[in-house]
C-alpha cells in the first residue's frame, strides 16, 4: 500500500476533495479517486470525509493507496472473426462491445481472453493482462486489430506505429454536415484537467493528426473516412468534437441528443503493415458492421 499526503495550497481553496487529488497525479482518474474516498482511503485531518468536500488551506489529505486487484487472466473460447494469421502476426476483427484487454472489472470476455484460447504464442512485451497487443481500439468502436505473436514481431510492429507507416482507415457517422470534401485535423491531444477520464485538444498534448475525407451527406450528419497519422486515446472522437462534428452516439464525447447505437458509430476498416518477419506489406479490409450499414440505409431514406 502507497501513502501519499498532501497540504492544500491557497489555489485549492473551497475547490472538492476528489478534484484536488486528482491534481496531485495525473495517472489517477476522478472514478477511481471517488472509489478510495467511498472506502475509507482518504482522511483529511484526520478525518474521513466524503468527495465532494470542500478543502481549505492548510487541510492535510492523506492517501492510502490499496495494493492493486490480482486479476488472473483466463483463456476463454469465443468465436473470433480472424482475417490473417502465421507464426508472427494475427489479424483480428474485434466486435462492438468488446473490451481488448483485462482490467479491474473486465477480468473475462475481453479480446485477450479469446486470443490465449486460440493461440498460445503471444508476445510478453506488454505483461500478462495485454499480451500480444500492439494498439487497441475502445470497447464500442468495431474492427480491425493486429497481434504479436512473440516479441520480435511486437518490438517491428511498435517501430512502424511510431514511425507512421502503419495505414488504418476508420469510418465514421458523425453529427452535422461538413461542406468541405476533404480535411487535416492537427491539435495536440492529452488529458483533459477538467475530468480525467476523457481526452481534449490541449496545448501541452502528444501530437495527433487526423486526415478526414466525407464519403456521403445526410441531411444532419455526414459518414466520413478517417486516416490516422498518429495513434492517441479516442483521437477521431477528440478531434471530430474539436472541430464541431461529434461523433453519432458517443456518450463522451457526443452531444446529449444523439442515435442509440450502444457507443460511438467508428468501424476500424482498413489495416496495412509491413510483416516483421519477411517484409511484405499487408492490408486487410473489414466491411461496416451490419448494425452500421442499418444506420447508413435508415439515414438515405
Amino acid at each position: 500500500m502507497n501513502r501519499f499526503e498532501h497540504r492544500v495550497i491557497q489555489e485549492e481553496q473551497s475547490e472538492r476533495l476528489d478534484k484536488v487529488i486528482t491534481k496531485i497525479n495525473e495517472e489517477w482518474s476522478r472514478s477511481q479517486v471517488q472509489q478510495w474516498i467511498k472506502e475509507g482511503h482518504v482522511k483529511i485531518n484526520d478525518k474521513i470525509e466524503k468527495a465532494n468536500y470542500k478543502c481549505q488551506v492548510n487541510d492535510l489529505i492523506l492517501i492510502n493507496i490499496p495494493s492493486p486487484e490480482v486479476l488472473n487472466v483466463e483463456p476463454e473460447d469465443m468465436e473470433l472473426d480472424i482475417y490473417y494469421e502465421d507464426s508472427d502476426v494475427l489479424v483480428v476483427n474485434k466486435p462492438k462491445g468488446m473490451v481488448v484487454h483485462p482490467a479491474p472489472g473486465h477480468s473475462s470476455g475481453t479480446l485477450v481472453n479469446g486470443l490465449m484460447a486460440h493461440c498460445k504464442d503471444l508476445s510478453g512485451i506488454n505483461g500478462v493482462l495485454r499480451p500480444g497487443i500492439v494498439h487497441r481500439i475502445d470497447k464500442d468502436t468495431s474492427g480491425l486489430l493486429m497481434v504479436a505473436k512473440n516479441d520480435l514481431a511486437h518490438e517491428k510492429l511498435v517501430n512502424q506505429l511510431v514511425e507512421k507507416t502503419v495505414t488504418r482507415k476508420y469510418y465514421a457517422l458523425i453529427h452535422g454536415v461538413i461542406p468541405h470534401d476533404h480535411g487535416t485535423i492537427d491539435a495536440p491531444i492529452g488529458r483533459d484537467p477538467k475530468d480525467r477520464q476523457s481526452m481534449t485538444v490541449i496545448d501541452n498534448g502528444k501530437e495527433a493528426v487526423t486526415h478526414f475525407t466525407v464519403l456521403n451527406r445526410f441531411e444532419e450528419f455526414s459518414y466520413v473516412e478517417c486516416v490516422l497519422e498518429t495513434g492517441r486515446t479516442h483521437q477521431i472522437r477528440v478531434h471530430m468534437k474539436y472541430i464541431g462534428y461529434p461523433l453519432a452516439g458517443d456518450p463522451k464525447y457526443g452531444p446529449r441528443k444523439t442515435l442509440e447505437a450502444g457507443g460511438q458509430v467508428l468501424h476500424a476498416g482498413v489495416l496495412g503493415f509491413i510483416h516483421p518477419r519477411t517484409n511484405e506489406y499487408l492490408e486487410f479490409e473489414a466491411p461496416l458492421p451490419q448494425y452500421f450499414k442499418d444506420i447508413l440505409n435508415q439515414l438515405e431514406v
